[in-house]
């Protein structure tokens, strides 16, 4: 009975996490419909229709859909996997930046590696700097209980400063103020995607970074959710002076998941800049968006590494939606807002999520206070009138 009470409770948890995340989606849309009708009423609902389509438009457009898709999967990933251990991980552009530079690096100079090996090595050389980056504010949290989002917001805007160094001494292309591109064996491979996702001749630039990420979501909630370090940085995020009463090691347990989270956004930038589409680093004083993008997709996840992917997918598919509404004479900065408005109102899904798990607690009381604890019917009570049985009744036998 207490084990079909505990798995109900986990079957009613992951249906929660869906519905709460739906109803954000669906009033995020809303309001951008809405606002729409403001600036375009009589394109509303054509641009609406067309946000909606988002990537499949087309085979290409839904190949960009996964190319887009791959970076802030990683970052939620990385945002997610924090969160278990209850640390909000805002490095992300840091880590993401930085892992990406290390990448670019090895790509434009490594060139003695021999074949795969070149991107292979490329990728692990930004999963450790994106963990050293990740590094730090583990350290400060452990050690000092330096809260982790001024430590992580420090660490990002050294490692932009620090990356716009590296690349005008290493690899500058002084011409368009960027980074030069990796060499082709430090460009990851195509997985067949450029014969898959093709339109008027035309490939998209899904690559095989989208099954990397795909795969890293699995480990993440194998991790997570079937060994025991996952059970120790869950332990740790519930209640952390509880987990080390019970033995647990909650310093080491927070250094290691902001190590884990930085090596994720690191591999995220990666897979950008190694995707073979062009991208490089640009020198400018700005931080990378992708790693911020990563907190709303974790957000709509409830951070939980497979949902994360679909969400990740998600927002990419609204984002591909969003760039064709300009086709039909909608100003850039109205779909910006939308898109905006929909990634806000995703942070709400955990708002609605609790919502209804009170709702489920209060109906589930009352149906035990109806029924009993054990969730069975009460037997009836006998009328008042009626005899217990063996009992002698009548009359008669008082007259005996």
């Amino acid at each position: 009975m207490k084990k079909q009470g505990l798995a109900r409770r986990g079957n009613n948890s992951g249906l929660f996490s869906f519905v709460s995340a739906l109803a954000a989606i669906v009033i995020g849309i809303a309001v951008g419909f809405v606002i729409l009708l403001f600036a375009n009423p009589p394109q509303a609902a054509r641009g609406l229709m067309v946000i909606l389509q988002g990537g499949f438009t087309s085979l290409r457009d839904f190949g960009s859909v996964l190319y887009n898709a791959t970076p802030i999967i990683m970052t939620g990933l990385s945002v997610g996997f924090a969160q278990k251990c209850g640390l909000f991980n805002i490095g992300g552009p840091g880590q993401f930046i930085v892992g990406g530079f290390v990448a670019i690096y090895i790509g434009v100079k490594w060139t003695f590696l021999p074949g795969a090996t070149h991107w292979m090595v490329a990728l692990l050389g930004a999963a450790l700097a994106g963990a050293l980056w990740g590094l730090v504010p583990g350290i400060m949290k452990a050690l000092a209980n330096v809260n982790e989002v001024i430590a992580c917001i420090m660490m990002n805007y050294i490692g932009m400063s620090f990356v716009n160094m590296m690349v005008r001494r290493t690899v500058y292309d002084a011409g368009r103020n960027q980074s030069i591109l990796p060499e082709g064996t430090g460009v990851l491979p195509k997985a067949g995607f450029d014969q898959i996702f093709v339109s008027g001749g035309a490939a998209s630039s899904a690559n095989a970074g989208f099954i990397i990420a795909v795969l890293l979501g699995i480990v993440m909630w194998v991790v997570i959710g079937r060994t025991k370090f996952g059970f120790e940085l869950k332990a740790c995020g519930l209640n952390r002076d509880a987990a080390k009463y019970a033995g647990i090691n909650e310093k080491k347990s927070i250094v290691l998941s902001m190590v884990i989270a930085g090596a994720l956004c690191g591999v995220g930038g990666a897979l950008l800049f190694l995707g073979g589409a062009g991208r490089a680093i640009h020198v400018v004083d700005t931080l990378a968006n992708e790693g911020f993008n990563g907190i709303p997709v974790a957000l709509l996840g409830m951070s939980n590494p497979i949902a994360i992917i679909f969400s990740g997918l998600f927002i990419s598919h609204l984002t591909m939606g969003s760039f064709n509404m300009q086709l039909i004479g909608i100003m850039p900065e109205v779909v910006d807002v939308i898109t905006a408005v929909i990634i806000y109102f995703s942070a709400f899904a955990l708002f609605f999520q609790q919502v209804m798990q009170g709702i489920a607690r209060r109906r589930a009381g009352a149906l035990r206070a109806r029924n009993g604890p054990e969730g069975a019917p009460r037997p009836p009570a006998q009328p008042p009138d009626e005899p217990a049985p063996g009992a002698a009744g009548g009359e008669g036998g008082e007259a005996q």
